[in-house]
């Protein structure tokens, strides 16, 4: 286990880091040009849900995307109480974002608070025990005694404030090491996740409502396999890189979105809610550039539902002439695939 007596996160500065860094500063001019300085109050509640539900659909919540939205309009859902409840802290909590302070370990503690109210004991507390963080059944990283975790984190924020590495660097690294000390018995990766875009958010404003959680969700396998290569390594570069392509990835995603929901607005009629535009948004965002049969495209976007993938993706992607079959003339053939339109 890392000692972390003398505090300094361990990190090495990549070419491939400082290419990132420049990338995503551009994309970050170019999008506060395009949306004059702000995101449209559409864009970011459909961003602001997706966030949630990924986030938690990361931690093993089952409940979809249209369920997590009519939760958040105020309907009833079927479901299990503890994944509803989930879903009511996390907006709670994001909806407080915007006045929380990141070098705050008070505000920290109340963010966790109401992310895990009525879910665990300790919440708003740090964890009173020690604790294992497993990747399956298999031991990722031990954290470092209970006794220890308040003294490790008020060193992280200090170190946070204190250092000069650029915003998008440091952020993952506070990201990284928050996840190394993981200071509560419950909640610690949503929290991380959060306060992350917190930190971000604080450099730039647009940050706040960047669905990075929905992309991390994609590559959950990388993230939590860039986790355990930096604990074992002692160097969170890796980490650092893969946050970086996310953001860069996110980035490219709503300025695509921005573009048609903001200079697009004078033509949406009533029935173009987010309930609507949001699963193709997401269907095109997986697809990408690939080939992908029916199966692959709901493994993707973590839905087991087949109507709801029909009915709310693929039906209206295929009427508006967003992708296309590979076999136009078997709709229904076995080997059936789609692809975006050229």
């Amino acid at each position: 286990m890392r000692v972390m007596n003398d505090y300094k996160p361990p990190f090495h500065m990549t070419d491939k880091i400082t290419f990132l860094i420049a990338e995503i500063s551009e994309q970050v001019g170019r999008i506060t040009v395009l949306q004059e300085g702000t995101i449209s109050p559409h864009l970011r509640r459909k961003n602001r849900i997706r966030t949630i539900h990924s986030s938690l659909a990361i931690e093993h919540n089952s409940l979809s995307l249209e369920q997590v939205t009519a939760i958040l309009n105020g309907k009833r859902v079927l479901g299990n109480p503890n994944e509803i409840k989930e879903v009511q802290n996390a907006y709670e909590a994001y909806e407080l974002m915007l006045h929380l302070n990141p070098s705050s370990v008070d505000d920290l503690l109340k963010a966790h608070k109401l992310m895990m109210n009525g879910l665990v004991p300790e919440n708003g507390k740090f964890r009173s025990g020690g604790v294992g963080v497993f990747d399956g059944e298999m031991l990722v990283n031990i954290a470092p005694p209970a006794e220890f975790v308040p003294e490790h984190i008020n060193n992280l924020f200090a170190w946070y404030q204190q250092s000069e590495l650029h915003p998008l660097i440091k952020s993952a690294i506070f990201h990284y090491e928050f996840e190394f000390i993981h200071p509560f018995a419950d909640g610690n990766g949503r929290i991380g996740r959060m306060w992350h875009s917190l930190l971000l958010g604080k450099w730039k404003e647009l940050f706040f409502w960047l669905p990075i959680e929905d992309l991390i969700q994609l590559r959950q396998k990388e993230y939590y396999d860039a986790l355990g290569m930096a604990d074992k390594q002692a160097d969170s570069a890796g980490f650092v890189e893969l946050m970086l392509e996310i953001i860069m990835d996110s980035l490219k995603e709503v300025t695509v979105v921005g573009r048609s929901t903001d200079q697009d607005s004078d033509q949406v009629t009533d029935q173009d809610s987010d309930q609507d535009k949001l699963p193709v948004e997401r269907l095109l965002s997986v697809l990408g550039n690939d080939i992908l049969s029916a199966a692959q495209l709901m493994e993707r976007l973590n839905l087991s539902h087949k109507p709801t993938f029909r009915k709310n993706y693929l039906k209206p992607a295929l009427e508006q002439n967003l992708i296309e079959r590979t076999i136009p003339d078997k709709p229904n053939s076995r080997n059936q695939k789609y692809r975006k339109c050229k």
